[in-house]
């Protein structure tokens, strides 16, 4: 079954996806904004991201990750084990 909702957004595909496909933001309960280390590189607006998606969903959580850092995976792995805790009672 499906108990939780978790998307992979990353920071090359532009802060506007909430824009383009707000019903994917809505559903979520979680945001993974991935590909954090490249924001230096980037045009990237981290905080308008983050208005985009909490108009849409003001529930959800958004934490920022890099895969390629490890930047986040703690909190993603602690979020992860808390649903499962959760669900377990």
């Amino acid at each position: 079954g499906e108990h939780k909702k978790v998307m992979l957004s990353s920071t090359p595909e532009g802060d506007d996806k909430p824009l383009k496909y707000p019903l994917m933001f809505s559903v979520c309960d979680l945001l993974l904004l991935n590909k954090i280390d490249y924001l230096g590189l980037s045009d990237f607006n981290v905080e308008a991201l983050r208005k985009r998606v909490l108009a849409l969903n003001p529930k959800i959580v958004i934490l920022e990750i890099s895969c390629k850092t490890g930047a986040g995976i703690e909190a993603w792995a602690a979020w992860l084990k808390k649903e499962m805790e959760d669900f377990k009672k």
